[in-house]
C-alpha cells in the first residue's frame, strides 16, 4: 500500500484535532479543557473506557496525562453528546474541501466504507470500536467515519509493531523526534516529565539509535524506517484482496481531497500527531 494513501486518510481524520473551536465545543458539553475533550472524544467509540484502556490503546501519552482527563470526563458529559460533537466538528472542518466544486466526496466516502468492510479487526481494538459506531447517512459524515476507522486501523498496527520492537511511549516519541518526524515540543504535548523523556532517550542510546546528545544515528534512522515498513506489512496482512484493490483505485481521489483540506488551512505542519503532507 502506498504511503500517500495512509497519509491522505490521516489528513481527513485529523481535522477534528486542529479546528480552532475544538476546545470550546467540548467545554459547552461540560468537559474541561482541550485534552479532556481529546481523550473523551477519541476513546468514546469504546464506550466509557477506563484510563488504563486508553493508556493501552493510545500508547504514546503519559499515563498521568490520561488520568487527569479520565474517568472524570464520563461524569461531566454524555458520551453520546461527545461523539455527536466530534462528528459535527469533522463535518464543519471538512466542509470547505468536500463542498467545493468538483469534489468527489460521495464516491470516495463509499469506496472508503467498502475498504473498512474488508478489514480483519483482530488485534485492532480502537479501529474496531470506531467501525462499530453508527455510520452517518450524509456523505461528509460517512467520509470522516470511514477515514477514522482506517486511520485507527493503521494506528493499531503501528502500536503492535512499536511494542514488539520494545518501544514504550517515551522511546517511541523520542525516536520520532530524533528522526525529525515531529517537533521538539512533543514532550509537553504528550505529558511526559523531563526525567521520563531523558530516560526514553537513554533507552534509545543503549540500542545505538541516538547519540548521547539525542542526535539520531544511521542505525536509529534505519530502525525507524523498519518500523514504518513493518507497520505497512501488518496493515496489508489484515486487508482482503478487494479492500486492497479499492485502496489502490481510490488513492488519487483521496489524495486530491486531502490536499484540498490542507489548502483550506484545516491542518498545519508540523504538528504533534506526526501527520505528514500526502
Amino acid at each position: 500500500m502506498e504511503t500517500k494513501f495512509w497519509r491522505s486518510v490521516e489528513v481527513l481524520h485529523d481535522v477534528v484535532y486542529f479546528a480552532p473551536d475544538t476546545k470550546e465545543r467540548y467545554e459547552v458539553l461540560g468537559l474541561k479543557g482541550y485534552w479532556m475533550g481529546y481523550f473523551a472524544s477519541r476513546s468514546g467509540a469504546m464506550g466509557t473506557p477506563s484510563p488504563e484502556q486508553v493508556i493501552a490503546t493510545f500508547h504514546g501519552f503519559a499515563p498521568a496525562m490520561v488520568r487527569r482527563a479520565l474517568p472524570d470526563a464520563w461524569s461531566l458529559a454524555s458520551r453520546d453528546d461527545i461523539l455527536t460533537a466530534r462528528f459535527d466538528l469533522a463535518r464543519d472542518a471538512l466542509a470547505p474541501a468536500t463542498e467545493a466544486e468538483g469534489a468527489d466526496t460521495a464516491r470516495i466516502a463509499k469506496e472508503l466504507q467498502a475498504i473498512v468492510a474488508g478489514f480483519d479487526f483482530a488485534g485492532k481494538p480502537l479501529a474496531a470500536a470506531h467501525a462499530s459506531l453508527d455510520k452517518p447517512t450524509d456523505d461528509t459524515g460517512l467520509l470522516w467515519w470511514a477515514a477514522s476507522v482506517i486511520r485507527e486501523y493503521r494506528g493499531d498496527c503501528h502500536i503492535a509493531v512499536l511494542t514488539a520492537a520494545g518501544l514504550d511511549g517515551t522511546a517511541a516519541n523520542t525516536l520520532a523526534v530524533a528522526a525529525g518526524l515531529i517537533g521538539g515540543e512533543q514532550r509537553e504535548m504528550r505529558g511526559w516529565t523531563e526525567d521520563e523523556w531523558a530516560a526514553g532517550y537513554a533507552r534509545l542510546a543503549t540500542r545505538g539509535w541516538v547519540e548521547q546528545d539525542g542526535t539520531i544515528t544511521e542505525s536509529g534512522r534505519a530502525a525507524r524506517q523498519q518500523i514504518e515498513d513493518a507497520t505497512d506489512r501488518v496493515c496489508a496482512a489484515g486487508m482482503g484482496k478487494e479492500a486492497t484493490a479499492r485502496a489502490i483505485t481510490v488513492e488519487d481521489g483521496v489524495r486530491t481531497l486531502a490536499r484540498a483540506v490542507l489548502k483550506s488551512g484545516a491542518i498545519a505542519f508540523p504538528n504533534p500527531t506526526g501527520t505528514q503532507s500526502p
